[in-house]
């Protein structure tokens, strides 16, 4: 058998070893939800606290509860810092932070760190899939080249793909499961590797051409929210000078049944990802020679929203 027919026959039955890197908002829902869904589980994270606390069966997020995590625990899912051991997994899902620098530029260190660390480990029929947001063709710029320094050739002793993250913590509405998992492959080997991966923990999976395509996915999605919550917050100043109640006017035009989508003033933008992620695509446009001006006047906008709000 090929690496990649040993890969599918590993996920189908379910004899595979889904390794899961960061355990934080995103990681540990997602270890959870493949062990609910039959596979073997190892997290691992660089925060001893968090090994120790998910080893002894206890949750360290609010919106998760202990019962759920101990229950993982009697299902065989495990937590670790010793990264030698990814080579025992024959899936390997990348959930770390990417923060933004003093400058407001990317910061990959921990991304980039966690695929070097766990680079020396890998081994021909193994999957590698990236969750963590970032801009186009981080996959295939800074994954990839350090994987095959390895003499794996991706797409055929190694799969990698890139799936962005949706989770939305403490939303009741939907979970991992629930919400449906995009999914871009360096290679069309890949992809059907990738797609037989989450095909088997949530309810629908949507393939993408590349993985710079799904990269782009995610940072459309945070985009479109940050945009319109700088448009809306901006109109609040315009409306609240005209002695205009924005908000009756954002009833009254919602009351339309297609062609607007309700948002509503606030300050400014909050969370992680949509403060953030904007911020990677204008970055990189900016080393194709084009400027994202609506990504960086909705930051403006919205960063000064707090002050306004005070003002009033």
């Amino acid at each position: 058998m090929t690496p990649k027919q040993q890969l599918l026959a590993r996920l189908a039955d379910k004899t595979a070893l889904v390794a899961i890197f960061g355990l934080g908002y995103v990681g540990l829902p997602l270890s959870l939800r493949f062990t609910e869904a039959g596979y073997r589980v190892l997290g691992f994270d660089i925060d001893r606290t968090v090994v120790d606390a998910l080893y002894a069966g206890r949750s360290y997020i609010g919106h998760i509860a202990a019962a759920t995590v101990s229950g993982a625990r009697a299902k065989g899912f495990e937590a670790t810092a010793d990264y030698a051991r990814c080579r025992e997994a024959d899936a390997l899902i990348i959930c770390v932070p990417t923060p933004l620098d003093q400058r407001r530029e990317p910061d990959l260190s921990f991304v980039i760190g966690t695929i070097e660390a766990i680079a020396p480990h890998l081994r021909a029929g193994q999957l590698v899939s990236l969750e963590s947001t970032t801009y186009p063709n981080t996959t295939d710029e800074e994954f990839r080249p350090r994987i095959e320094a390895r003499g794996l050739a991706v797409g055929r002793d190694i799969f990698l793909v890139f799936s962005p993250e949706r989770e939305d913590p403490g939303n009741p509405a939907y979970d991992t499961r629930s919400i449906s998992k995009v999914c871009g492959g360096v290679t069309p080997d890949c992809l059907e590797a990738g797609v037989a991966l989450y095909a088997s923990a949530v309810d629908k999976v949507v393939p993408v051409i590349s993985a710079k395509t799904a990269e782009m996915t995610k940072l459309l999605e945070n985009i479109h929210r940050a945009v319109n919550i700088a448009l809306v917050n901006e109109l609040k100043i315009v409306t609240d000078r005209m002695g205009i109640d924005i908000h009756e006017v954002i009833r009254a035009a919602a009351t339309k049944p297609f062609g607007f989508v309700p948002y509503s003033p606030g300050p400014g933008f909050g969370g992680h990802c949509i403060p953030i992620d904007p911020y990677y695509l204008s970055w990189k446009a900016r080393a194709y020679g084009v400027q994202a001006k609506f990504v960086e006047l909705a930051g403006e906008v919205n960063r000064a929203m707090p002050g306004w709000i005070l003002g009033k």
